[in-house]
């Protein structure tokens, strides 16, 4: 499941949803802009920026990390982006935060020795969702957090709830947005059945929704082709970022080849980068795919 994507897309259209999680969220986080950032020397990416409004300056900048996988070395990178990236836009920021969020905290680093101060430090903020309780007692945004961590049975019901609460407590503008995000959720996750089971298990009709246009090649009505090729083009940036962290800066010719790989081998390669150490973990995954 596509998961780094559907947290994008989230803050993408509620920025403010990241300071619901938080016990103490800035007076201004309707003010707040998600940004991805890239530092140099040595080149990071880092996927999850809340930039402070320009009007206040300096202002409090926020990291945030998705990690749906164990990495027994997440903390020392996330630290020395965040750090980083402070340090080089020092004039711009009075202070940072870090907020990291898991699934569970099974997911959590085992070894956190070395950075027990920051851990436990105000400015760092760790969120398991399974924790935040009941789904249907939480606001319909935290919600479709919760809901991309539920085993497939539960995940049906809590989706058919949320959309039917999001009828009566949404306006119109909100209850699109929201349908769209968890019909993204719900594709993603039942990948394997086809749209007419999908929409059967909601209760919706898919084709209304940018997500099909996006994700489903299937039933592709006039006009659609273009916000496919929108949907292609994101999730191929999303990859490359995530595999310049994972392995180092891709060469030219590497580059090439995932840029060209068609969508479905791109949602592959997305689950596969996880289990990566090394650029030779993704020239050998080529090699076994690409010729297929």
């Amino acid at each position: 499941m596509r998961r780094d994507s559907i947290f994008y897309k989230l803050f993408q259209q509620y920025p403010n949803l990241l300071f619901e999680l938080l016990t103490n969220p800035p007076e201004n986080a309707d003010a707040y802009r998600f940004d991805s950032v890239a530092v140099k020397e040595p080149k990071f990416e880092i996927d999850g920026v809340f930039l402070p409004p320009v009007t206040e300056n300096p202002g409090v900048v926020y990291f945030c990390e998705v990690q749906f996988q164990k990495d027994e070395l997440l903390y020392e990178r996330v630290f020395a982006e965040s750090y980083l990236y402070f340090y080089r836009n020092r004039a711009r920021f009075s202070n940072l935060q870090l907020v990291i969020i898991y699934p569970s905290r099974k997911i959590e680093q085992s070894d956190i020795r070395p950075y027990l101060s920051q851990l436990n430090s105000p400015q760092v903020n760790r969120i398991y969702l399974d924790e935040l309780g009941d789904i249907r007692q939480l606001p319909v945004w935290v919600g479709l957090m919760v809901l991309t961590t539920l085993d497939d049975e539960q995940a049906t019901q809590e989706a058919r709830y949320l959309l039917a609460r999001n009828q009566q407590e949404e306006p119109q503008a909100g209850n699109r947005a929201i349908i769209e995000l968890i019909t993204t959720i719900m594709v993603y996750k039942f990948e394997n059945k086809s749209r007419i089971e999908v929409e059967e298990m909601l209760g919706i009709t898919l084709q209304e929704t940018r997500v099909y246009r996006e994700i489903k090649e299937e039933g592709i009505q006039e006009g659609e082709e273009r916000g496919e090729q929108r949907g292609l083009q994101r999730e191929k940036s999303l990859i490359l970022r995530q595999l310049n962290r994972r392995v180092g800066e891709l060469p030219e010719n590497i580059r090439q080849q995932v840029e060209a790989l068609p969508l479905e081998q791109l949602e592959n390669l997305g689950e596969a980068l996880l289990d990566f150490s090394s650029m030779a973990d993704l020239q050998a995954w080529l090699e076994e795919n690409v010729s297929r």
